[in-house]
């Protein structure tokens, strides 16, 4: 399940860009769902050996992804840590969403992230309480952000 904590938030990773640097494994682009999250936040193609087209940049290295990506794969591959989904655009929202099916992610959102219109279940640490739409979501996230 997804779950968040809106606001301040202690033993988190912020600087989501200079941790990706210092942590991420060349083997983490062999893996079909990170090559499907870059293709579908980035609009990039992973070539393989570290190297990804971007219709913006060129040739780049994963390095130079969006803070946006690099945090998602982060959340998905770095299981201990709790990371700022703050440098995450609405863009990523399904993503968030999608993880939290596959497996427990807890992210810190100092933002009101767009999750669309649709039911889905995100559990708001700050309320120990469940919400189930959008809807539901502003009235909880209104209070801390």
């Amino acid at each position: 399940m997804l779950k968040i904590y809106y606001g301040d938030m202690d033993n988190i990773i912020y600087n989501t860009s200079v941790f990706f640097k210092n942590t991420f494994r060349g083997e983490w682009f062999n893996d079909e769902k990170v090559v499907e999250m870059i293709k579908d936040v980035d609009s990039s193609e992973v070539l393989g050996n570290g190297a990804i087209s971007s219709p913006v940049l060129g040739i780049i290295s994963p390095e130079r992804l969006s803070g946006g990506v690099k945090t998602l794969i982060l959340i998905d591959k770095v299981n201990d840590k709790v990371f700022n989904a703050s440098n995450c655009g609405d863009n990523c929202a399904g993503w968030l969403l999608k993880l939290g099916e596959e497996k427990n992610i807890s992210v810190n959102l100092r933002h009101l992230m767009d999750f669309g219109d649709g039911t889905f279940e995100i559990y708001i640490i700050n309320e120990d309480k469940i919400v189930h739409n959008m809807d539901e979501l502003i009235r909880i996230a209104g209070k801390y952000v």
